[in-house]
């Protein structure tokens, strides 16, 4: 079935935009103020970190991006070990191609497919210096454990957060829970900067300066001994401001060359817009797979993906498994594709893509996320901008779907659910 023909699909854009985004940004053109690094940038990151509960938020131009400084500051040395997740993009750990280090797998967790606590903990040791993880589909990791693993050996522990806006764990927000946390704005995510974006968030002050050298063109550098006492330099015009900390210090040592990741005023201003209607956003992913839970939850060998009390789900993915056996979510896949719900499987494990096999990976290493995403898991389309008849006809599809395939642990039918606040959500 081609794309144009689902009559639930996975969303153009995971989020909603309408007049008010369009009124930021006349207003913005209008104003004559700068379109690059001015106010609304400095607005939006202070709101931003407010929001995620770190001193600090610095944005940049995609969470792909973010992801590549973040494991810049974990200062990487040859033979150095990361452990990471192999469920997940590949730009959680695409940087750490280029990178001399040993990068570990370790398993998933077969509840939420983020990355093991228990397998962290037995891969860490005195060679580790980072732990990168995902929070998949908008279920938070496991956080304590993990980060107190890390900790022990002086491990920084990054957090890619590209699913988890909107999410908590017990009270606190993704991107405060690990060192470092890294957000994508991208056309797909929770929130959107007009299609690319990204922030980084964290609490050590000593970052801010690196990060926004690196971000504006200048190098990551230490500063070199004062120069010494010699000829005096030639006298700098007042014109030459931006010649003048180039002209008066040395560098002992250059970590990274700079580049130009400085998000537009105009997507800064479409964020600020965004964040604001987040909760309103949110809460209609989470109408949307209640009511799937509901109806998915009813059929045996089905499992949810479910947290606990106290973790709250962001559902950029909805996700559920099949235990009856590859032949048998093959059948499910294609009866949900026949009745026009496109489903997707996110993610191939990384450990058995190229790159990595390339530098010794192999299968088996991580066999949980092997199987789960071999045999048995599913993702489905939950989005702000699924009316709600297209939702009914979710349900129903899916309901018949799994009528074809499965036997229902109660046979009546799926009850109503009461809406959450504010859940509905009108497409631009």
């Amino acid at each position: 079935m081609d794309d144009q023909d689902y009559q639930v699909s996975f969303p153009v854009r995971g989020s909603v935009l309408d007049a008010a985004e369009l009124a930021a940004l006349t207003e913005l053109v209008g104003s004559g103020q700068t379109l690059s690094a001015g106010s609304r940038r400095t607005v939006f990151e202070r709101r931003f970190a407010e929001h995620v509960g770190t001193r600090h938020a610095l944005s940049v131009t995609s969470g792909t991006v973010a992801l590549e400084l973040a494991i810049h500051l974990a200062d990487l040395r040859p033979g150095d070990e990361v452990v990471t997740t192999p469920q997940t993009f590949s730009a959680t750990i695409h940087p750490l191609v280029a990178h001399g280090v040993r990068v570990r797998f370790c398993d998933v967790d077969p509840a939420s497919l983020n990355i093991d606590p228990t397998s962290v903990e037995a891969a860490v040791n005195d060679r580790t210096a980072a732990v990168i993880l995902v929070h998949y589909g908008g279920y938070p990791a496991e956080m304590d454990r993990i980060v107190a693993a890390a900790h022990r050996y002086g491990a920084v522990v990054i957090e890619d957060c590209a699913h988890a806006l909107g999410a908590t764990w017990h009270g606190r927000r993704p991107g405060a829970l690990g060192d470092i946390g890294c957000f994508s704005f991208h056309n797909s995510k929770n929130i959107t900067t007009l299609g690319e974006g990204g922030m980084l968030t964290f609490d050590r002050d000593e970052w801010v300066e690196r990060i926004d050298r690196i971000r504006s063109n200048q190098p990551d550098v230490e500063l070199g001994p004062p120069r010494s006492p010699g000829p005096p330099p030639t006298p700098l015009l007042p014109w030459m401001r931006f010649s003048e900390e180039i002209y008066g210090c040395d560098y002992a040592h250059v970590r990274r060359p700079g580049t130009n990741a400085t998000m537009s005023e105009a997507a800064a201003a479409v964020g600020i817009v965004q964040l604001d209607r987040l909760a309103v956003m949110t809460a209609r992913r989470r109408y949307i797979a209640n009511r799937l839970d509901e109806c998915i939850g009813r059929y045996a060998q089905v499992r949810l993906h479910h947290p606990p009390a106290g973790v709250g789900h962001a559902y950029h993915l909805y996700t559920f498994f099949v235990e009856a056996g590859r032949a048998t979510r093959e059948h499910l896949v294609r009866e949900l594709d026949r009745r026009g719900v496109e489903v997707q499987l996110r993610y191939f494990p990384l450990h058995l893509t190229p790159e990595w096999r390339a530098r010794g990976h192999r299968p088996g290493e991580c066999p949980v996320a092997e199987r789960l995403w071999f045999d048995q898991q599913i993702n489905l389309p939950c989005h702000p901008a699924i009316t709600d008849a297209q939702l009914d006809y979710l349900v129903e599809a899916v309901s018949a779907a799994l009528d074809m395939t499965l036997s229902p642990v109660d046979s009546s039918p799926p009850a109503s659910l009461v809406p959450l606040t504010d859940h509905t959500v009108t497409p631009a």
